[in-house]
């Protein structure tokens, strides 16, 4: 009986350094997503997003929003995880704060749609959802605190990055698609 009890409780502490490890491999992929960066104002393309949808796909909603949470909590916490020069919790609260309070979001609706269906057009499906929600956020935010005017809040904080979004989109899907068959 004991041998048992030793051999489960050894199980679950590597299913908890396992996991724990892959969040924070999603934290570190969203921060260097974060610094392949094309500076536009107010709001710079970068890769963050692919690393969002993905943390969420892979990882599931709740451990993939926690991925997010930990990259938000290291940017708040003053490291330089975040595009552009500017970390703190100030990064959180000026105009593209938006879209990063959405990340943990994203992921975990990702997750979650994810888990429904395995099919590669509910995958993209999945992802678009999270893509949407990011937007949403970020576009209102950034409305609020810096362009005070909505159709502009849309052309420069969503509808700018529709093609760059949308080629990430499909290569996250892509991404995800082939991992899992290969994981399989």
């Amino acid at each position: 009986m004991r041998q048992i009890r030793a051999l489960s409780l050894d199980f679950n502490r590597t299913v908890i350094l396992t996991r724990s490890l892959w969040v924070v491999a999603f934290a570190g992929l969203t921060f260097l997503g974060a610094k392949v960066e094309i500076p536009v104002n107010p709001v710079p393309y970068t890769l963050q997003t692919m690393f969002v949808l993905l943390s969420g796909a892979f990882l599931g909603p709740y451990l993939g929003a926690l991925s997010q949470f930990v990259y938000l909590a290291l940017g708040s916490a003053g490291l330089p995880v975040f595009a552009g020069p500017i970390a703190g919790v100030s990064k959180l609260l000026g105009p593209t704060g938006g879209y990063l309070l959405a990340f943990p979001i994203s992921a975990f609706v990702v997750g979650y749609l994810v888990r429904l269906k395995n099919s590669y057009w509910w995958i993209a499906f999945s992802m678009f959802c999270g893509l949407i929600l990011i937007f949403v956020f970020g576009t209102i935010q950034l409305n609020l605190v810096l362009i005070h005017n909505w159709s502009e809040a849309i052309k420069s904080g969503f509808l700018i990055f529709s093609l760059w979004d949308l080629l990430k989109l499909f290569a996250s899907v892509s991404i995800y698609v082939s991992l899992k068959r290969l994981v399989k």
